[in-house]
């Protein structure tokens, strides 16, 4: 690998760690970049997987004071998202990669505009009524979110979010918490399966886990000074060219 390679790597993981730190998106930025060091795609998914999976957890403990109660309802969610996010990676496995490549450019936009309607979902989730959080989203929902999650995995947090607030009603800080440790969990599941099926490139995915923890604890700090709308609007003009390049690659 030569240093060119490695410097676009641990920029993006750099990049990618702030992102999730400040507004979310880092695999808009970080998915493209395995690609373009040569990565076939499914390889380049799962290695983007892997690399960024520090940051859900760390954001999962970000919060603890606003952790939902450890009860049975959490379980089935819980169990939920372990189950869909080993199904969509066992899936992206499977699949022939001609049938995951044709729909990457409509994957970036679906995640895309995600992230475009985010603060309307938030705004949302903030002026409904308080409702007790045993009225959770179903655990059905939430693991086809997590097949989703587990097969590509952009914008789940967002797709989280939006269904948790369906019938969740505490301020928005429980939702992140409870979207966080779901998230955590579909990111460890798959990676789970992407490493032990042999789908990673250690190289590439070693550099890039670096600049994503350097972009993480960067992020804690920026988190602070640097406004959130500017990062999101960064991620959303990406992704708008991520789609525009690999439309023309993969459907051109």
């Amino acid at each position: 690998m030569d240093w060119m390679t490695a410097m676009l790597l641990i920029t993006a993981g750099v990049a990618g760690g702030v992102i999730n730190a400040v507004a979310g998106g880092a695999t808009l930025i970080t998915f493209p970049a395995m690609l373009q060091v040569g990565l076939p795609p499914v390889i380049a998914n799962a290695s983007n997987a892997v690399a960024i999976m520090p940051g859900h957890l760390v954001a999962t403990f970000a919060d603890p004071e606003r952790w939902p109660p450890l009860n049975a309802r959490l379980a089935w969610l819980a169990a939920a998202s372990l189950f869909g996010g080993m199904s969509g990676a066992l899936l992206l496995l499977w699949l022939p990669e001609s049938l995951f490549t044709g729909p990457v450019p409509a994957l970036i936009a679906f995640a895309t505009l995600l992230f475009v309607f985010a603060p309307r979902i938030q705004a949302r989730q903030t002026k409904r009524g308080p409702r007790p959080i045993a009225a959770l989203t179903g655990p059905a929902m939430i693991g086809v979110a997590s097949i989703y999650g587990g097969f590509f995995g952009a914008g789940l947090g967002v797709i989280l979010t939006a269904l948790l607030s369906i019938s969740v009603s505490q301020d928005i800080r429980t939702v992140k918490v409870l979207k966080n440790l779901l998230a955590t969990i579909v990111s460890v599941a798959s990676t789970t399966i992407f490493i032990a099926q042999g789908a990673i490139s250690w190289p590439q995915t070693l550099i890039m886990l670096l600049g994503a923890l350097i972009g993480g604890f960067m992020g804690g700090y920026l988190i602070r000074v640097l406004p959130a709308e500017w990062v999101r609007l960064a991620v959303i003009i990406a992704g708008c060219l991520m789609f525009i390049t690999y439309g023309i690659k993969y459907w051109a």
